[in-house]
């Protein structure tokens, strides 16, 4: 009989959370590193370089790697002579250890967790609950596989109820060019196969906290179906040409998981999950001895590479910058960005709309001005503002187009791609978006100077605040003519890819 006492459960969980906001796993760097040098496209080698370089900022500086810091995951395995020393259930003992790893005071993380999400949708402040799995089976020990997952990539996932006679690879090439690049990709793509819709989507969550080891499936050769289906889907994917970012390039995947389970004689459940370039998960096992806590990684399993805007870059100052200036950006420029720019995402623009529709003014000027999809980190010590990467800017399409029209908002900074009634919009009001890389917050964060809340205080992390910035980096991604390079960019790569292969 094992007993594992409280605190170690809540301890452990609360260390391993610290552990992966700051740390990717050895195999995601070192797949992102092949990526990188396999590359061809300049604007996704580009990405791939600004994702690597924030993960080892956020490895020596023990700060997340996205700002997004995700809603926690957890599969637990308690072994069926296993006693608990607790007051707590084991639920509680593991939102216990939530609480703690998210309220940390030398590394914040963001809460994200809304309660009553059909209604009010207030923050629970301490990211709790988790999304906890929990089976009993045989033995004295429990194990435990734990992620954090962002809201980017799990808003991504795809689930069907295909025939029988139905190709699964056909499936997955037309899905995933519906998903945008909301996802960050590069990453993995979890699918489940088989049982029933929410045994689908489970297996397709537990497959991604496997390591990448595509690579070495790829050597020794398939020896089942799902082998086989794994590598299929990881070269089609990768040659729809969609690249990191979504720009165009030869990685979009670093690796397919599948887990499969008997179905139903009429069903073939399928479900597709993604992982961006924030992957972030982490095991352990209590066998009554202790906590079981994370053992650091060696840094030097980090890529020795830098990032520097290429010569070409072009410096805006936001403080001067006007419409005709906008106008002669170009799809794919890469951009350095200086002086003020204002914040606002999701609840933001919801307010914003809000008073528009009223007939009042608003709290805040957007006239001229540039506005960044953003929720950033709490700061800590010396920090003007905590890791600060790009939201998903398709959220905000609804919004775009009111905004633009009686505002007099000049442009836009968010991550992955605009919809068509957003890209309709900007080239009607002559404005501009560009792109920041997803997964590569503390980057980002390192250009912002100064942080002021302007409005909307009530609302946390979707403020509005202003951020002074120095030389901070994006692409253009849709220019004041509506060319979005995020359509071009894979049309190019898929053709480059198709003509290599001909």
């Amino acid at each position: 009989m094992t007993i594992i006492k409280q605190a170690d459960l809540i301890d452990s969980v609360a260390d391993a959370l610290q552990y992966i906001s700051y740390y990717h796993p050895k195999d995601f760097v070192d797949a992102m590193y092949d990526a990188w040098k396999r590359e061809e496209s300049e604007a996704a080698k580009d990405a791939i370089a600004q994702i690597l370089v924030n993960s080892r900022m956020c490895a020596e500086g023990h700060r997340p790697i996205c700002q997004d810091t995700g809603i926690v995951t957890v599969f637990v395995r308690i072994g069926m002579q296993v006693q608990w020393e607790s007051e707590l259930s084991v639920e509680e003992m593991i939102n216990e250890g939530v609480r703690r790893a998210y309220t940390h005071p030398d590394n914040v993380l963001r809460a994200s967790i809304l309660a009553d999400p059909a209604g009010k949708r207030i923050n629970t402040k301490d990211n709790t609950p988790a999304v906890i799995h929990m089976s009993v089976v045989p033995g004295d020990k429990v194990e435990i596989e734990l992620a954090a997952k962002g809201g980017g990539s799990e808003n991504k996932s795809k689930m069907a109820m295909l025939n029988p006679s139905d190709s699964i690879v056909d499936w997955v090439l037309k899905t995933v060019p519906t998903m945008g690049a909301g996802w960050c990709p590069p990453g993995m793509l979890g699918i489940g196969i088989g049982g029933t819709a929410e045994k689908a989507a489970l297996m397709a969550k537990e497959s991604l906290m496997e390591s990448i080891d595509i690579q070495e499936l790829r050597e020794r050769g398939p020896q089942n179906r799902i082998e086989e289906l794994r590598l299929e889907i990881m070269d089609k994917v990768n040659d729809l040409g969609i690249g990191a970012q979504g720009l165009g390039g030869l990685t979009t995947v670093l690796d397919i998981k599948i887990k499969d389970y008997p179905t139903h004689a009429a069903s073939l459940p399928i479900c597709m999950i993604p992982n961006c370039a924030a992957t972030r998960h982490a095991h352990f096992m209590l066998v009554g001895s202790g906590p079981s806590l994370q053992t650091p990684p060696d840094l030097s399993a980090w890529p020795d590479i830098s990032y520097e805007a290429g010569d070409n870059s072009r410096r805006v100052d936001l403080n001067t910058v006007t419409a005709e200036d906008v106008a002669t950006w170009k799809p794919g420029e890469v951009i350095l960005l200086s002086g003020k720019m204002l914040t606002g995402r999701d609840a933001a623009h919801k307010k914003i709309v809000g008073i528009l529709d009223s007939g009042e003014e608003l709290p805040v000027s957007l006239k001229g001005r540039f506005i960044y999809y953003v929720g950033p980190v709490d700061p800590v010590r010396d920090e003007a503002v905590g890791p600060a990467g790009p939201t998903t800017a398709t959220r905000m399409d609804k919004f775009t187009d009111q905004v633009l029209e009686q505002t007099g908002l000049l442009g836009m900074i968010g991550k992955a791609e605009r919809g068509p009634v957003a890209i309709e919009s900007i080239k009607k009001h002559k404005s501009v978006y560009l792109m920041a890389v997803g997964g590569a917050a503390y980057l980002v964060s390192k250009a912002i100077v100064n942080s002021e809340v302007l409005a909307f205080p009530e609302l946390g992390m979707e403020a509005i605040y202003e951020f002074d910035v120095r030389d901070m980096p994006v692409t253009v991604a849709v220019d004041s003519q509506g060319t979005s390079v995020h359509t071009t960019g894979p049309e190019h790569w898929k053709q480059v890819i198709f003509d290599k292969k001909a």
